[in-house]
């Protein structure tokens, strides 16, 4: 269960990097909310992951997915350039992410 928590933990980590991002400093109401939300949600979701799984793999694990994420629909929106170096080392990050799953 705590993995589950934690994966969906690092989702909402890309949705409130990505709200903040669209909140322009704040000023924007919805995004603004879905900042808020998202990140109390998330970092609630952390701190239950991390009462089952060793903190630096927790950690690790949801700023990978959140990161991930972040980039990958900043690409997909045009808000960020793709390139083949770019896709290369999401993958490796991913890649990151489920080892340290398999070790764990």
């Amino acid at each position: 269960m705590a993995w589950i928590v934690l994966v969906f933990s690092g989702v909402l980590e890309a949705v409130w990097a990505t709200a903040l991002g669209r909140s322009e400093g704040f000023t924007r109401l919805g995004p603004s909310v879905v900042f808020g939300v998202a990140l109390v949600v998330s970092m609630g979701g952390l701190a239950y992951a991390m009462r089952d799984l060793p903190v630096g793999t927790v950690y690790a694990v949801w700023v990978g997915i959140g990161a991930s994420l972040t980039v990958i629909y900043a690409m997909i929106t045009g808000a960020e350039p793709v390139s083949v170096l770019k896709v290369l080392f999401l993958l490796m990050i991913v890649g990151g992410v489920v080892g340290l799953k398999a070790v764990s």
